[in-house]
């Protein structure tokens, strides 16, 4: 991190022997202070993954599935650690976001691209958060609340941004994340078949499944909403804010494994909650927020289950709904080498806050213009669809980025790290265009 400049004595400093000699409790108290500095960017942005994209595959990978998909939860969230880890490393070695080392190393056409991909993708996700919203309200007040429900949300998270407060409130976001332990709560009080849970998590079932076009839509699923491109950009923004140097990279590197291994580990109960609860019981489909609340009744009941849930949904959707538009907002603004940042005037960063106030009023204006009919659970995991088929071209940029001597030095990705990143941006565009050729196959000869 950036150090404040040295003082100048004025007088002769005192002998070696006169300074009180370094306490082990005193250096762990430093370490600990700066290790509570450089906390946050991975832990923030693997949290807002768990949102009501996060909540609603999981539920219905748990649900449809059972425990024959742990698995490919594990294998993805191995390449969401070694993503997220580049992100942080680029951030710390260059102290630039992802989208200025872009515009600096593939000029100006490959950036605008890069950001329209961006900005398409993270408008998807942002209408997902407010349907999650909008889900929330459905489940209390009936098919109209969203006429009111979703304009106060998108008041409530530009407010946060547009005064600066954000920064201050979201580790209040990140503390009722913690509602999502209930998931953890509710596995154990059913009963944790340990031994199916780790068999299904390190040995694919790939004899129990059918590999169908179903399945294939599940795992896309699956991958867009563990590794999205919002992520990337939002972490190394904030780790350059923040400031943190190749010296605390260490520390922003556990940061970015402590919280997709965190995030990743609640995801993984939802699954088994989800599979003792519905899978288990012959519930294999999620069509609203009330389905999915039924995983948490083991707790006290179907209404304890749907306030517990629509209270973790609802802050879920507010946090993402702030985190996803902040970050386009920060790419857009540092690709077209704009100015941007929290606690400035709007009037002095007009790109900045416009892009954000485009976002969620945009996406939160399309849920309330739906037809009340509407699915709000399918909007929210086709979202994730839209994710994954554009994730590779964000990661392409990442990983060559990431490989060139003259951007990160002696810093660049080992073999394999280059390895797990490649493979995730291969399967991510095999299994998106194996989608989109079924799509037209299934549009040029209806059954």
């Amino acid at each position: 991190m950036s150090q404040p400049a040295p003082r100048i004595e004025t007088t002769a400093p005192a002998p070696a022997a006169s300074m009180p000699p370094a306490t082990p409790g005193r250096a762990r108290r430093s370490r600990w202070l700066v290790w509570l500095s450089v906390l946050g960017p991975g832990v923030i942005s693997a949290a807002a993954g768990n949102d009501a994209g996060g909540i609603t595959t999981f539920s219905q990978v748990g649900a449809q599935y059972g425990l024959t998909l742990l698995w490919a939860l594990a294998v993805v969230t191995v390449g969401l650690i070694v993503v997220q880890e580049m992100c942080a490393r680029m951030g710390a070695v260059t102290g630039k976001g992802l989208a200025d080392l872009i515009r600096e190393n593939f000029g100006v056409r490959v950036t605008l691209f890069a950001m329209a991909v961006l900005v398409i993708a993270n408008f998807a996700i942002t209408v997902s958060e407010f349907a999650g919203i909008a889900a929330v309200g459905e489940m209390f007040l009936g098919p109209h609340a969203r006429f009111y429900i979703v304009p106060a949300a998108v008041l409530l998270v530009w407010a946060l941004v547009s005064r600066g407060s954000y920064q201050k409130v979201e580790r209040i976001f990140l503390a009722a994340s913690l509602v999502f332990l209930t998931y953890i709560v509710t596995a154990l009080k059913i009963g944790v078949p340990w031994r199916s849970v780790l068999a299904s998590a390190f040995t694919p079932a790939l004899g129990r499944l059918h590999w169908d076009g179903s399945l294939v839509v599940m795992i896309v699923t699956l991958i867009g909403t563990t590794i999205s491109p919002y992520m990337q950009f939002y972490q190394q923004a904030a780790v350059r804010d923040k400031g943190v140097g190749i010296r605390d990279y260490t520390l922003a590197k556990w940061d970015t494994i402590l919280g997709c291994t965190l995030s990743s580990v609640v995801a993984a109960f939802i699954v088994v909650a989800c599979d003792r609860t519905l899978y288990a019981h012959g519930h294999h489909d999620i069509g609203s927020a009330a389905d999915a609340a039924q995983a948490l009744a083991p707790l006290g009941g179907g209404a304890v289950a749907s306030v517990l849930f629509a209270f973790g949904l609802l802050n879920a959707s507010l946090l993402a709904a702030t985190v996803v538009p902040l970050s386009t907002a920060y790419a857009v603004t540092e690709a077209l080498g704009w100015e941007s940042g929290l606690g400035r005037r709007i009037r002095e960063l007009p790109l900045f806050y416009g892009t954000y106030g485009a976002l969620i009023v945009l996406g939160g204006l399309l849920i309330v213009l739906l037809p009340p009919t509407s699915n709000l659970i399918q909007i929210i995991l086709n979202a994730q669809i839209v994710n994954c088929a554009l994730l590779p071209v964000e990661l392409v940029l990442m990983l060559l980025l990431i490989n060139r001597r003259r951007v990160m030095g002696r810093y660049r990705n080992r073999l394999g790290m280059n390895v797990v990143g490649w493979a995730v941006t291969v399967i991510a565009a095999a299994l998106s265009l194996f989608l989109l050729a079924r799509q037209v196959w299934t549009m040029l000869h209806p059954a």
